[in-house]
């Protein structure tokens, strides 16, 4: 009788799997999706209730082929695609191709790659879920709806490249406005007044006055903040009151994936998608010791804090093991779900708390070893008692009106605050210790201190704060926001700049035009409204065809109307309000093959252009054009004079019988672009590769001989010969699915070298 069949989605769970399973069944990977829409049609037919047409993806034939060989007089398949939406669809389209009478097919849903977690999912196979499946076909059709018939429209009105998305536009909304709050915002100033007292023994502490006539207080100027140091300075400072207390802090839950992310950016200075590639390992195994892999923690893409009982109670025995009974519970630790967070897996933890950091560190790489320091100890800090913190504050009377305050604190119990520190409460190092004082001490002003603030604009969004946000308004899904946030800068609608997000000129083009055409898309509660939908869908109680509807009958009308109203910024462009220096028409930002400029609309009567920069507060200002009309050198083409000029992309080297004769350079040369040490390939040539830039911007490596020599590559070549086919160098490739890697230029070649 042939061996069961189980199907993983990724080719690296098989070796952690065949571990546990032996030799009792076969074991293959699907390597992600098999199936999806197509690239170059719609691929969905609104007028017969959205159906799709699914084809095989292109280089998928291999495994395919593998899959159904593998299947070959199979009774039984195991569907073991990862456990969320998409898993559930990569299951479904495999047992499309593999479907035959008499076979049967079992969903198994591995939490975690454990032999624990392996044999009961193993144990208790179900059907696959219709549901699921639906929300997932439900959220890819609204996805290719949008992405497929809106982008079209940009590359008409604005330029070709571009994309819009129903949860990356709304993102990009989100950053823009933020952007604009910033410009508009309008600095108020205000002062503060401290004051260093001593009780006349140690230590000395610095209070902050916080009421005048038992009001509290806003110092708006220089003048008032004198007025009160003046009479400060004569006035007896005296203890009037202290109020003390312990406060007792419970541990935050264990991580759900938004809140990994969250704290792995700010702690560990991790990208989103960098968190989520080291959890995928992680989850996947690694090898620790002899034992072969194991999967390390729990799946990654979870919104329940919920955990299994066992684990609990597992890290209850490590915890009165290593830390003593006193950091233990009498009972464990369970934490309710907000909102409508679907149930299906735990909260992230380790697969077990005996696998401390420490124990396996040899075991994992850097990044690895971080990001699993922070899960384990963040699962074991949500066991242990609660931190117990005493706290006081001193009201000190200043004369008759001024009342000034001061606390500190000390840990009286550190709780699970030995295993891990909240972020909040690494500020507690900041505050004082307070000498021992009783009601009615008299202490001794060494100084006043004012100070001048002004108030702050609310700040740009850094990765943390930006995933906070989407999770907050209910945006996307933990799982797509560290492609969410690849995508927009991919696009060039945002740039981040010293780890913040800043939107880009075209963003903001893009966003407006959007906006205005799109309001309902664009709307943050209706894309919230739309993720409720579709959890909907996926616990049965809305179809998928009843939501595509509602959506599509109102998006219709406002692509029909965006078709025939939305701006182009090709033709028309965008207002400015400057005036044209040249003849004194308006300018109008535009877009062209090498990006955005300022163009008079009188041309061609007027031809003016320029390049355009904004201030702090979004203001325009012309860029003057440098031209510089001393001779460089003569022409290579013609042998007319060159002379000096700057267009979009800088200075650059024009000849001056232009239009005749086209002829451009650099300001150096051709010799100014990048020398990367490698011969050029092409056989007679003595040329060098040189990193070049395209007129468009982008990257590519030609030979120094052009236009002698035609040599030219997108892939960044590596002077390093195929050990397989003798050719003389390799290029530089990456993947999502293999990272960076070598591989032989020669298409008939298939050697690769993985770092």
């Amino acid at each position: 009788m042939t061996k069961p069949l189980i199907i993983v989605e990724s080719p690296t769970k098989i070796k952690t799997l065949t571990k546990y399973i032996g030799t009792d069944f076969k074991v293959a990977a699907s390597a992600g999706h098999i199936r999806d829409l197509p690239i170059k049609t719609l691929g969905i037919d609104v007028d017969k209730e959205f159906k799709a047409e699914y084809v095989n993806i292109k280089d998928k034939s291999k495994v395919i082929s593998n899959l159904k060989k593998l299947a070959k007089n199979t009774t039984d398949v195991y569907l073991a695609p990862d456990p969320d939406r998409e898993g559930e669809a990569i299951a479904f389209h495999i047992m499309d191709i593999l479907k035959k009478k008499g076979r049967k097919f079992h969903r198994v849903l591995f939490h975690e790659l454990t032999k624990k977690g392996i044999k009961e999912a193993l144990l208790s196979p179900g059907d696959p879920d219709i549901d699921k499946y639906d929300a997932q076909q439900a959220r890819r059709k609204l996805d290719r709806l949008v992405g497929y018939q809106i982008s079209p429209l940009l590359w008409k009105k604005v330029q070709r490249g571009l994309s819009a998305g129903r949860v990356q536009s709304v993102t990009v909304k989100i950053i823009c406005d933020r952007e604009r709050q910033i410009r508009a915002f309008e600095p108020e100033e205000f002062w503060t007044i401290d004051a260093d007292l001593t009780a006349f023994n140690p230590p000395g502490f610095k209070a902050a006055l916080v009421k005048i006539n038992n009001k509290k207080i806003r110092i708006e100027n220089n003048e008032q903040a004198s007025q009160i140091v003046l009479e400060l300075e004569t006035a007896e400072f005296i203890v009037k009151d202290i109020k003390a207390k312990t406060i007792k802090k419970n541990p935050l839950p264990p991580f759900i994936t938004s809140k990994l992310q969250q704290d792995a950016i700010n702690r560990l200075r991790f990208s989103a998608k960098k968190t989520m590639v080291v959890a995928q390992q992680l989850y996947e195994g690694v090898e620790i010791g002899n034992g072969g892999p194991e999967g390390l923690i729990t799946y990654m893409r979870t919104d329940s804090t919920r955990i299994a009982q066992d684990a609990a109670i597992e890290a209850q025995d490590y915890i009165t093991r290593t830390l003593g009974k006193e950091f233990a519970l009498d009972e464990p630790r369970f934490f309710k779900n907000k909102n409508k967070v679907q149930d299906a897996h735990e909260a992230i933890r380790p697969t077990s708390v005996f696998h401390s950091p420490d124990k396996i560190k040899q075991f994992l790489s850097e990044d690895q070893f971080k990001l699993y320091e922070l899960i384990w100890k963040r699962f074991v800090a949500s066991q242990m008692a609660q931190a117990l913190i005493d706290q006081k504050t001193i009201f000190i009377q200043a004369g008759k009106a001024y009342l000034f305050s001061v606390s500190g604190s000390t840990v009286k119990f550190a709780g699970y605050m030995a295993i891990y520190s909240q972020q909040k409460e690494s500020k507690d190092n900041d505050i004082q210790s307070l000498p021992d004082v009783e009601v009615d001490t008299l202490l001794k002003r060494l100084a006043i201190l004012p100070k001048q603030h002004f108030t702050k604009p609310p700040p740009r969004f850094s990765e943390a704060s930006l995933v906070k946000e989407l999770e907050k308004n209910g945006i996307g899904r933990p799982s797509t926001y560290a492609s969410i946030l690849t995508v927009i800068r991919d696009k060039g609608y945002v740039d981040l700049v010293k780890r913040y997000f800043v939107p880009s000129e075209l963003g903001f083009i893009v966003n407006d035009l959007l906006v205005e055409s799109f309001p309902n898309l664009l709307n943050i509660s209706f894309t919230a409204k739309m993720e409720n939908n579709l959890d909907d869908v996926e616990t049965g109680k809305l179809k998928e065809v009843q939501l595509l509807t509602q959506f599509y009958c109102s998006f219709k009308k406002s692509l029909d109307d965006a078709g025939e109203n939305m701006v182009s910024v090709k033709g028309v462009g965008v207002d400015t309000e400057l005036a044209c220096p040249t003849c004194g028409k308006e300018l109008k930002i535009k877009i062209g093959r090498n990006g955005h400029f300022l163009a008079c609309i009188g041309y061609p009567e007027c031809s003016f252009t320029s390049n355009y920069t904004r201030d702090e507060k979004g203001t325009l200002s012309i860029v003057e054009k440098i031209v510089d009309n001393t001779k460089v050198k003569d022409c290579i083409k013609c042998n007319k004079p060159m002379i000096q000029k700057e267009g979009r992309f800088g200075l650059f080297l024009a000849c001056t019988g232009y239009p005749e004769c086209k002829h451009t350079e650099s300001v150096n040369g051709e010799n100014s672009s990048k020398d990367i040490g490698v011969k050029c390939p092409e056989k007679g040539c003595k040329g060098a590769v040189l990193e070049k830039k395209s007129k468009r911007g982008k990257i590519f490596y030609g030979c120094s001989s052009y236009p002698d020599c035609s040599f030219a590559s997108w892939d960044k070549p590596v002077a390093k010969p195929c050990p397989e086919c003798n050719a003389s160098f390799l290029v530089e490739k990456e993947t999502k699915k293999d990272g960076k890697f070598l591989k032989c230029p020669i298409r008939e070649c298939s050697f690769k070298e993985f770092e």
